[in-house]
């Protein structure tokens, strides 16, 4: 008996448990990433490439507030990845930084208009960085006329000169369309109620038309200058992603092929810098595992590595838009889905009876084609004109990804179980 114990656990010692193996090899100094947080899309880098005229075109129109002056509000557009909130965040940090021992103290808040699902969330969020606390600010039982009654006061009371950055600025025109209260013509009119402090706003916005639906006082307000920022081209891309190598990998851990072709299909596809590192880290982790866990000597990102990284987000992308579609938005989907290549009309009737199936009041047939041209922008769904002889023509929709993916991303909403 006790050599059959003694056989047990001398076996279980022989074995090679998988968790150790990992943890040993990432011990052991073998990972080829030696700093992930160069790769990821929060770090500011001491230079910005190929962007040097448009950081002068922002700090030119916010270097009055060095002078004690309110600058001119300013909107920043370009597609995404194509660092907007980059050199708009370091700009600023900059100016803060010469700003810090005089007497015209400025205050740089930030938020990202898709992370909030409501009006007063953005409001919230604003006087937070404010450092105005719960008791002066709760986050619920407050009308949101009141919410910024109380910005107001905490920013002329102590005579702050806030710079409000509004990442995904077109979000919360959406926002204000749909709940009819405008938030913006409120923040772009703030420094009439100001007697001490100051409110500038730096709207930045992947949508270069997003205007159109807004009141024309708010325009006139909001786009005092304007910023467009143009896409990467591959060679620059490239030049960014040797910038992020030598900082986030060990030498020689990523091959010359691999590098061009991150470069390639970022520089063709979309110009899109932040996309090109994040394929570059995910190729990265890719190869890590690849190697053994933590990554083995002599392992190095290869092309392979990249192009299933390329797959991985492609899927990860579709998922994370269709999860962050709100309730309507998802249920035209389903009706699309359900009513494949059908027209307007037919997927607005699959929507009713599933507005009805999900104890939901259905919205009008005309804001709902306006949410079907808003969905196709993404490229969830896809839309095309087709005759109907002498009927005229009609626009007919289908899915642009599997009902598979549709059915896996929404999954967790308790509202769609019962209709997947």
């Amino acid at each position: 008996m006790l050599e059959w114990k003694w056989w047990c656990v001398s076996g279980t010692n022989m074995a090679s448990d998988p968790v150790d193996s990992l943890l040993d090899a990432v011990a052991g100094g073998k990972s080829i990433i030696v700093d992930r947080t160069v790769l990821h899309s929060a770090h500011m880098p001491d230079l910005v490439l190929h962007r040097d005229e448009e950081q002068k075109a922002v700090a030119q129109v916010l270097i009055p507030i060095l002078k004690g002056s309110r600058p001119s509000n300013l909107l920043v557009y370009g597609k995404p990845g194509t660092g907007k909130t980059l050199v708009v965040r370091k700009v600023i940090s900059q100016i803060q930084t010469r700003a810090a021992d005089s007497k015209f103290p400025i205050h740089l808040v930030y938020s990202n208009a898709k992370d909030e699902t409501t009006l007063g969330g953005l409001l919230v969020s604003l006087g937070k960085q404010l450092g105005m606390d719960q008791r002066r600010l709760p986050v619920t039982g407050l009308a949101i006329g009141e919410v910024f009654k109380r910005i107001l006061e905490e920013v002329d009371g102590r005579g702050l000169n806030v710079v409000f950055v509004i990442d995904e600025i077109d979000h919360l025109a959406q926002l204000v369309g749909r709940t009819g209260k405008d938030i913006l013509y409120q923040l772009t009119s703030a420094n009439t109620r100001l007697d001490r402090g100051t409110l500038t706003i730096v709207g930045i916005s992947n949508n270069l038309s997003f205007k159109e639906n807004l009141d024309p006082r708010v325009i006139s307000r909001l786009a005092d200058e304007e910023a467009v920022f143009t896409t990467y081209t591959t060679e620059q891309i490239k030049k960014i992603l040797e910038e992020r190598v030598a900082a986030a990998f060990a030498p020689g851990a990523v091959e010359e092929p691999a590098l061009n072709l991150c470069a390639a299909l970022s520089g063709s596809e979309h110009g899109d810098a932040r996309r090109a590192i994040d394929l570059l880290r995910i190729a990265g982790e890719i190869a890590e595992r690849a190697g053994g866990g933590g990554g083995t000597d002599g392992q190095a990102v290869a092309v392979g590595h990249v192009r299933e990284a390329s797959k991985k987000m492609e899927e990860d992308k579709e998922m994370t838009v269709l999860q962050s579609y709100p309730l309507h938005e998802k249920l035209l989907i389903l009706a699309i889905m359900r009513s494949e290549a059908s027209s307007t009309g037919e997927v607005y009737s699959h929507y009713k009876s599933l507005c009805r199936d999900a104890a939901a009041g259905p919205l009008t047939q005309r804001r709902v084609t306006q949410m079907l041209s808003e969905i196709e922008m993404s490229g969830i769904v896809s839309g095309r004109v087709a005759s109907r002889g002498v009927h005229g023509r009609t626009k007919k929709y289908r899915l642009t990804v599997s009902p598979q993916t549709v059915k896996k991303a929404f999954a967790e909403d308790l509202t769609l179980q019962g209709l997947l």
